[in-house]
């Protein structure tokens, strides 16, 4: 098992991330825990549902206030077909530029954390901190790769 521990720049708190590795339940479960209640999934693929507890209570209980199943995806393309919808964001990006759907400055930042993560592992728990990118480098990604007007970099 695996566990990461987060404290985003934004301010939320992100207290544990953690993975089970080669277990017979090996399965994707996210719980989110705030303010405003609880949202938890249980099960990842079809028949798997949403469960939301937005009523205040004092003890656990095993009906929800909302519950949302999750739609069935024909995943004969990859990720519930999530590869050829990226493919295609990237395809489009190169012929005709713009912005994308995906982030590629929150990809970066993902996968540094994951290098801080198994650094700290290695490291007897140390924390790290995610290098922040260059303020320009982040401009140039939200205007969509596109030079600034009237600035030319060598």
């Amino acid at each position: 098992m695996s566990l990461l521990n987060l404290r985003p720049d934004n301010g939320v708190l992100a207290p544990a991330y953690q993975q089970r590795h080669f277990t017979p339940d090996y399965w994707r479960n996210y719980t989110v825990i705030g303010g405003a209640g609880r949202l938890e999934n249980f099960g990842d693929g079809p028949g798997g549902h949403v469960k939301v507890g937005n009523a205040r209570r004092s003890a656990h209980r095993f009906d929800a206030d909302e519950v949302h199943p999750i739609p069935v995806a024909d995943d004969s393309a990859g990720h519930g077909r999530a590869d050829p919808l990226l493919i295609g964001v990237f395809l489009r990006f190169v012929r005709h530029g713009g912005t994308t759907d995906t982030s590629p400055v929150a990809a970066r930042t993902a996968f540094a954390t994951d290098v801080g993560a198994t650094q700290s592992l290695r490291d007897g728990g140390m924390p790290r901190r995610v290098p922040v990118l260059d303020a320009d480098l982040v401009a140039c990604f939200e205007r969509g790769q596109t030079p600034e007007r009237g600035r030319i970099r060598e």
